[in-house]
């Protein structure tokens, strides 16, 4: 988000929730000021949105008093804020030196052809969104994916059959 597309849409601010508001109220609580409680803000609007959209980014600028570039730069830091909309079953897929190694580009194909996505897309069903992250802290059960908050290892072409059958079926 540029500072003419946070001058433009500042008057675009979405009003956040109660429920968004209470949490975030509580999190002040832990924090030794507003400045510090951005990241949790962020999580929190997601959780509830499912991603942070430029309005709801501006949202929480305005509810924090913090500069809307200094929350985008937060945002944009931090790989697990989602700035676009995503799949409602997120598929973080480790390609670490140890998945690397132990076959994650085989297993990463397969997803591939499996649902027809790549690293940053959404299935069509909007089922599904495949991120890559560098490391799911793992290592031993290489090679490993989350699928929400559920850590797959061990991944091989069934197993992952398994899991989009099961998480298809939900």
């Amino acid at each position: 988000m540029t500072s003419e597309v946070i001058a433009s849409t500042s008057s675009k601010a979405r009003q956040l929730n109660a429920e968004e508001i209470a949490e975030i109220e509580h999190e002040m609580t832990l924090y030794p000021d507003k400045k510090a409680v951005g990241l949790e803000a962020l999580k929190i609007v997601q959780k509830h949105q499912g991603w942070v959209s430029d309005e709801s980014l501006l949202g929480i600028a305005k509810y924090l008093d913090l500069p809307a570039a200094d929350l985008e730069g937060v945002a944009t830091f931090f790989n697990l804020v989602f700035r676009q909309p995503v799949g409602d079953n997120v598929i973080l897929f480790c390609d670490s030196v140890s998945c690397w190694i132990m076959g994650c580009e085989n297993m990463k194909s397969h997803i591939k052809d499996t649902l027809g996505i790549d690293y940053g897309e959404t299935t069509e069903d909007g089922k599904f969104t495949l991120i890559p992250v560098p490391c799911l802290g793992d290592c031993d059960r290489a090679p490993v994916m989350m699928v929400g908050e559920e850590l797959h290892r061990n991944l091989t072409p069934d197993s992952i059959d398994e899991i989009v059958k099961n998480v298809r079926s939900k």
